[in-house]
């Protein structure tokens, strides 16, 4: 690691750090169904909360033209004070999207004045600031969804929004990693290879965990190795839509057998990963990267196990998803250690 590259690495390592908060303050604002409570963006006028209570007031009588509130809330005795708490989580969730664009836009001028970065890294850093405004709008589409005739956001917009943000910090994670370890060494192509595929089945498998979550699906089949009825692959699973392709991406039953089919995909292909590493020489890096692969898919399978089991309470379904997150994070290191 070159000492001229530690502010560097230490920025791009921070912007890690938020985007990891925001993505644990999403699936809050997701599991407390806050996700709708404000129904406009604006970019400087909502940057704060309402700060008196005829301001709440207005924001709370924009809040009851919408969907979620005439078909829902509507009929729970939903008062000021509920909303305050839902707002709280949404407002708080784009407060943390805020300081990251700025956390990156404002050391990224510096740096560029300074003449900090070379060449390559300000393209992937360029690629970083798209990537970063794009989130933003995606997370704006995914509301919008909500606010029309049905009360919930679309499950593939909130799949897009979620695995999206996972990618914008695996790809700010991996050009940091790019500056802590600027040598390359020789390619052990079988592992580089298997460890590629295994990414591959983990962002799938983050998709339909978002499906899960928009449908609200880990609410049904709350039994485990089978869905139910002592069935592998429930009969709703065929019923429940026209034909298999619908039933797999938009039906309850079929998207939950999905992910938790493909959980079994994922371990198998790092339990593969970790076997296969032994046959070959590593150095530290490369071989404690895969070992804490093997740990944390593990722990993921377990979680998602009892997340099912106890009906996705809320403190279990964030903690399933926050190793989701620490799963990628291991998965795109040693990837990096593999190939570079």
């Amino acid at each position: 690691m070159k000492k001229e590259n530690n502010y560097v690495i230490i920025w791009l390592l921070s912007g890690c750090i938020l985007l990891f908060m925001m993505v644990v303050v999403g699936g809050i604002t997701r599991l407390t169904n806050s996700g709708l409570s404000m129904t406009d963006w604006h970019l400087v006028t909502d940057t704060f909360p309402p700060l008196t209570e005829e301001k709440w007031s207005q924001a709370f009588e924009e809040y009851k033209k919408f969907p979620e509130y005439q078909k829902i809330n509507i009929h729970n005795d939903f008062t000021l004070s509920d909303y305050k708490f839902i707002y709280f989580w949404e407002w708080f969730h784009r407060f943390i999207g805020r300081i990251i664009g700025l956390a990156f836009i404002v050391p990224f001028v510096y740096f560029l004045f300074k003449k900090r970065l070379s060449t390559e890294t300000i393209k992937k850093c360029t690629v970083l600031l798209f990537m970063g405004g794009f989130q933003g709008f995606l997370g704006w589409f995914m509301v919008r969804s909500g606010l029309i005739d049905n009360p919930d956001v679309s499950h593939f917009r909130l799949a897009l929004h979620l695995t999206f943000a996972f990618i914008t910090f695996a790809y700010t994670l991996w050009v940091a990693l790019d500056l802590i370890y600027p040598n390359k060494t020789a390619v052990i192509l079988p592992l580089r290879n298997l460890a590629r595929v295994a990414l591959v089945f983990l962002v799938i498998q983050i998709i339909y965990g978002g499906f899960v979550a928009g449908l609200n699906a880990g609410l049904i089949h709350n039994h485990w190795p089978m869905m139910s009825d002592g069935q592998f692959i429930h009969d709703s699973v065929f019923l429940e839509q026209k034909n298999l392709l619908l039933s797999f991406t938009e039906g309850k039953s079929g998207v939950q057998f999905v992910h938790r089919t493909l959980a079994y995909v994922v371990v198998a292909m790092m339990g593969l990963l970790f076997f296969k590493s032994k046959k070959f020489t590593l150095d530290k890096t490369q071989s404690n990267g895969i070992s804490l692969l093997l740990i944390l898919v593990l722990v993921q399978f377990v979680l998602g196990v009892f997340t099912l089991l106890y009906g996705v309470p809320l403190w279990l379904g964030l903690v399933h998803q926050v190793n989701a997150f620490f799963l990628l994070s291991a998965m795109t290191f040693t990837l990096h250690r593999l190939s570079k």
